[in-house]
């Protein structure tokens, strides 16, 4: 008798079929109206996402009558300008990629320097402007460099020579009831109208004395009427007749370096090395992986010193000119991650070793670069080693230690 009726069942079922049919189409509408809001902010969020920072910089090109040093145009790289001589540079001598594709500084140019600027002609004279150098144009009765001497005046004595090719007879003409003589250039009158000789002026001793702009890099020969300039053993003399450069016996196959060395060029001549990597010890060994690197074999897991020994060891010369104005940047390290693993967050940088450490300094010259500076002059010649480290920590945890060898080779001369 409690039992419900067919039509009352009937009646049950039914309203249950429209509470579930009600129940799954609002349960559609939340569905759709989801997944059209996460289409809205997935659209909006790719609109909004920040441009990528450009990877390089655009080139850079040297400055006329100057060089460019630096090769590389990527974020964070820097280029280096420098002029020829007898040029200043105005801009900026050093320029870095930025992260949004420009440069730092201004674009550099190169001026030439005026060696007339400070009127160095006296008693009415002409200057002329030459290469790093200038010459006075003198009125007929004054001589000299800076037309300092009066004309028939006993000559300075470092201007006399025994030798007869310094000696010439002046010419002369006579003019109205007077006789005038003058000398070719390079020579200047010595003694009296009546029995004047022109004797050379020795270029050479004269900028010497008066403390002019230099002749010559290296050397300054006086010869009759002028003088020349001459360069030391493994230097040649540039088209310009006073600077040298430096002759690149490796590139021109002049060196003797047995096989299994290499040929390093240095100022004036070269090096044959032949690095070797450290002889092992306990559980550090290592082996040569190119011709200037070492790399480290496998640590066991338990032995720490292992871990702390350099992970690579390279090799790099570089040769140097003497009394190189500084501070001058030498050498940079830097890390990159290999692919598909972390990279180190953070870098120390420091000098290891060496044997004049007083010399240089380590500074941090972007997030992963250290730049080795030389910061006290060097005078060559002479060869010095400093050792530069690099360890990587990740999280604050020591990961590896890098370890680069430098030997610099310093000239003897300023060039």
């Amino acid at each position: 008798q409690s039992c419900l009726s067919r039509q009352q069942l009937l009646a049950a079922i039914r309203q249950m079929q429209q509470l579930l049919k009600g129940q799954e189409t609002r349960f559609s509408e939340g569905l759709r109206a989801v997944r059209s809001r996460l289409s809205t902010i997935h659209a909006s969020l790719a609109k909004a996402a920040p441009e990528l920072p450009a990877a390089s910089c655009p080139a850079l090109q040297a400055p006329v009558d100057g060089r460019k040093f630096g090769t590389k145009y990527l974020v964070d790289h820097e280029v280096h300008f420098a002029c020829d001589p007898g040029f200043q540079l105005l801009g900026s001598s050093t320029r870095m990629c930025q992260a949004n594709g420009s440069w730092t500084g201004q674009e550099p140019r190169c001026a030439e320097i005026s060696e007339c600027s400070s009127s160095p002609c006296q008693n009415g004279g002409t200057c002329l402007e030459g290469l790093n150098h200038f010459k006075c144009l003198c009125p007929p009765q004054w001589t000299g460099t800076t037309c300092q001497y009066q004309a028939q005046t006993a000559p300075p004595t470092w201007s006399v020579t025994d030798d007869p090719a310094f000696s010439r007879q002046p010419r002369c003409a006579q003019i109205a009831q007077t006789q005038q003589c003058s000398c070719d250039p390079g020579f200047h009158m010595s003694g009296t109208a009546s029995n004047g000789i022109c004797q050379d002026l020795n270029e050479c001793e004269v900028y010497q004395q008066e403390g002019g702009p230099r002749l010559c890099a290296h050397a300054c020969v006086n010869i009759p009427g002028s003088f020349h300039c001459s360069c030391p053993a493994g230097y040649v003399l540039l088209g310009d007749g006073k600077s040298c450069e430096d002759i690149d016996e490796c590139s021109l196959s002049q060196d003797n370096c047995t096989s299994g060395s290499t040929c390093i060029n240095t100022g004036g001549g070269f090096q044959c090395v032949t690095p070797q990597c450290p002889p092992a010890a306990g559980n550090v060994s290592y082996v040569k992986t190119s011709p200037f690197q070492c790399e480290r074999n496998p640590c066991p897991m338990e032995s720490r010193s292992c871990h702390q020994a350099p992970k690579t060891i390279s090799f790099h010369y570089l040769p140097l000119p003497s009394k190189l104005q500084t501070p001058a940047p030498l050498f940079r390290m830097a890390t990159a991650a290999a692919p598909g693993r972390p990279g180190p967050d953070s870098l120390r940088f420091g000098i290891a070793g060496g044997n004049n450490r007083g010399h240089f300094v380590v500074q941090r010259s972007d997030r992963h670069t250290g730049e080795l500076l030389l910061v006290q002059s060097l005078q060559g010649p002479r060869t010095i080693h400093v050792d530069v480290d690099m360890a990587e920590y990740l999280d604050r945890v020591f990961q590896a230690k890098h370890l680069s060898k430098i030997t610099l080779f310093v000239s003897a001369y300023e060039f």
